[in-house]
């Protein structure tokens, strides 16, 4: 299994538009942030978790060819906003784009690309086929996603775990029986969004928190602001098994990580 982080940024990105801080203003790459998402190459199969307003973008860095499915977190616009960019998928592999994504979260992408599902479609609309997801597992060509509930303030939004991989993003809190789910987890991504405590995601402590009580060999901090600091500050603040993701970094899971 292969991780690629597509975009490791707030709903803002990083540079944030019209701010001059020293972390908008960095020279460093791992400073841009595009908004949060993530690949999984599992054999052949490409996966990808949350497709944002800068999805066409990351699927053109990645050179990504074809596209299994994409899994949905929640329906905020920065998780959702590029799934009419699907289209050049569907040209090119000849049918519709499988998307998971809970009941409510579906309502949502049928609000927003209200034409793709209309009556009298458009020619040249993307193409979606939507499979709703629960709080139980489900699989695709073989492979067993483990959706965790978490609780994005007070909406309830959906992390992924496949194998000993877990990845969270905009959240602040986690039921303790979907802890439970995370134990034995050896590479998790979580947010993190600043220092100082935030209202719907992660801050430091909290993430730490949340590692230090899971134990994975590796974990990752994504859904970074430019307030958290620039990636060569925040990095020489975290334990050595901790590490500030930035985009385009890929994580190869084997038996040796």
């Amino acid at each position: 299994m292969e991780a690629t982080f597509l975009g490791t940024g707030t709903s803002q990105g990083v540079p944030v538009i019209a701010c001059d801080c020293p972390v908008c203003l960095s020279d460093d790459p791992r400073d841009k942030r595009l908004r949060a998402s993530l690949l999984l190459k599992i054999g052949e199969q490409n996966y990808v978790i949350d497709a944002g307003p800068d999805f066409r973008q990351q699927m053109l860095r990645e050179q990504v060819q074809r596209l299994r499915a994409i899994l949905i977190t929640h329906e905020h616009v920065d998780h959702i906003f590029g799934l009419d960019d699907i289209r050049s998928f569907n040209w090119v592999q000849k049918h519709p784009t499988d998307i998971y994504a809970e009941k409510r979260v579906q309502e949502s992408i049928k609000r927003i690309f209200h034409y793709v599902f209309a009556d009298h479609k458009y020619p040249g609309i993307p193409k979606m086929k939507l499979h709703v997801i629960d709080n139980k597992p489900f699989v695709i060509e073989g492979v067993e996603f483990l959706p965790i509930r978490c609780y994005h303030h007070k909406l309830p939004v959906f992390g992924f775990r496949t194998g000993e991989f877990s990845y969270i993003t905009d959240t602040n809190f986690i039921p303790e029986e979907e802890m439970e789910k995370l134990r034995g987890t050896r590479i998790l991504i979580i947010n993190s969004l600043r220092k100082e405590k935030h209202i719907s995601h992660f801050n430091l402590e909290g993430a730490l928190e949340v590692i230090s009580r899971l134990k994975p060999e590796k974990a990752y901090l994504t859904h970074v602001s430019h307030s958290f600091g620039t990636h060569e500050e925040i990095q020489l603040q975290l334990p050595e098994n901790v590490f500030i993701a930035y985009d385009g970094q890929k994580i190869v899971l084997n038996d040796s990580i």
